[in-house]
């Protein structure tokens, strides 16, 4: 006589009791923070230049737009050797944590180099694939001359940056994200003082603008690296990886190779995801220059809102990273259900909240009542897709935490360029329905993205130990 295999309820299978709970806020509570206090000031530094005017704000926007592309290529390609220093880590191989960390330097040196013979070489023409629309040359003149001396001078904290995410994502993948968040925290703290004083010419400062904000941004990651890069070095009984770890920058060829299969599909899928985001701005952009202002406007409080889930993101990167390098797939598969499941509750709490903001929000910027109109339109949209952004975001770090890196560059980049940057293309040139519309529509298309996720999640193909032959 068989006995038939009972599958866990709802509650066992989704919801944790406080000891889970406890784990994963030690995880997630310190990266929350930094990125609520760095989005909240980011918001602040946002609303400060959208007081100066629209042709100011727009300029930044559309530049940051262009670095958010570097930045992701920066995390991507740190991402996917990180997936390596989580495992290697749980599996308390110290040695296999420092050949990560030389092969992320190498790496950010590259990345950084080329991103900054790019923006030097073609920065006005990047700028310039925005400036769409029936606005006026003189507006669209002032956007170009404004964002080009904001580029120019935003790219001397290039460095800072990627010095940052070396140290900062070797740490969080060995489970250390207080100090990261402490240095967040000082940086934004410095880059709100120093926009105040440089944008409007406080207490003796020079009155700069938009380039004030930019010094202030090169100023807060320069604060940045110097407190993360330091702590590291003097607490080694901490940090023991990196005692030695400047002894060679060398990393073996096979090593090499081994990172270089796993990582390359992550810096790939984030080089392509970003630049696809880009071009879907841009196709937004032929709308008009109000269109850059309300999705610049609409992204700044939207990055509030879903710091949860964003933060959850980062705790399935780690937290079922170490457990797959621990061998313990039956934890990792379960603490990754209740994460997921946690995810998508809060952003349905903050959906509501959200939505009661977006009337409101746009006023605090000094620009026309259509831009206004726009962006509440567009963070109304926002808000009711953040449930379906939480559940492909923690989907997309569990198929990263098993080293499926090939698989998530189909899952994310590859479905944003074969099926919503085409959808974006055809909707904004051959159609006239508003921005909002084309926006929605387009957003729409990552329930496909979400059915195909939670098909793989259900199979398990993400379930895979990277680092045991490492033992073997």
């Amino acid at each position: 006589m068989t006995t038939a295999v009972q599958r866990p309820g709802f509650r066992r299978k989704f919801i944790g009791d406080k000891a889970f709970y406890s784990s994963v806020l030690a995880v997630s509570v310190p990266i929350m923070i930094q990125n609520g206090i760095s989005n909240f000031v980011s918001m602040l530094d946002n609303i400060m230049v959208g007081r100066v005017g629209t042709e100011q704000m727009s300029g930044v926007s559309i530049v940051n737009q262009l670095m958010f592309v570097y930045f992701l290529c920066i995390f991507g390609g740190l991402g996917g050797v990180g997936i390596f220093t989580a495992q290697y880590y749980g599996n308390n191989d110290e040695e296999g944590v420092r050949r990560t960390f030389r092969y992320k330097i190498w790496l950010a040196v590259i990345i950084s180099v080329l991103a900054a013979i790019a923006f030097i070489a073609f920065g006005e023409p990047l700028i310039g694939l925005y400036l769409n629309g029936e606005d006026g040359a003189a507006d669209l003149a002032a956007t170009l001359r404004y964002g080009m001396g904001y580029l120019n001078i935003v790219l001397l904290s290039v460095p800072a940056f990627a010095v940052l995410q070396i140290y900062a994502s070797t740490i969080r993948a060995c489970g250390e994200t207080v100090l990261p968040m402490k240095a967040g925290v000082v940086a934004v703290f410095v880059n709100l003082v120093f926009n105040y004083l440089l944008i409007f010419g406080k207490f003796g400062f020079p009155e700069m603008g938009v380039y004030g904000a930019a010094v202030a941004t090169v100023l807060s990651r320069y604060v940045e690296a110097a407190i993360v890069v330091i702590w590291v070095h003097t607490h080694k009984k901490k940090n023991t990886w990196i005692v030695g770890a400047y002894k060679t920058l060398a990393v073996p060829l096979p090593i090499v190779k081994k990172f270089f299969i796993k990582g390359m599909p992550l810096l790939a899928n984030e080089a392509l995801w970003s630049t696809a985001m880009a071009m879907l701005t841009q196709c937004y952009s032929l709308r008009g220059l109000n269109v850059i202002v309300a999705f610049n406007i609409a992204n700044t409080l939207s990055g509030m809102m879903n710091i949860v889930f964003f933060s959850m993101g980062d705790a399935v990167s780690i937290m079922v990273g170490q457990l797959l390098g621990a061998g313990e797939t039956d934890k990792a598969v379960d603490t990754d259900n209740k994460i997921i499941f946690f995810a998508v509750f809060f952003s349905l709490l903050t959906m509501i909240l959200f939505m009661a903001l977006s009337p409101f929000f746009p006023k605090l910027y000094n620009t026309n009542e259509e831009a206004r109109h726009l962006a509440t339109s567009i963070m109304i949209v926002q808000a009711a897709f953040s449930p379906l952004f939480a559940f492909c975001h923690c989907t997309y770090f569990t198929l990263r935490s098993g080293g499926k890196t090939i698989v998530t560059f189909l899952f994310d980049s590859a479905f944003n360029c074969v099926i919503s940057l085409p959808v974006a293309f055809v909707l904004s040139r051959y159609t006239a329905i508003p921005a909002v519309w084309c926006y929605a529509i387009v957003t729409a298309c990552d329930f496909l993205k979400a059915g195909i996720g939670y098909g793989m999640l259900k199979k398990g193909i993400w379930i895979h130990n990277i680092v045991a032959e490492d033992k073997a």
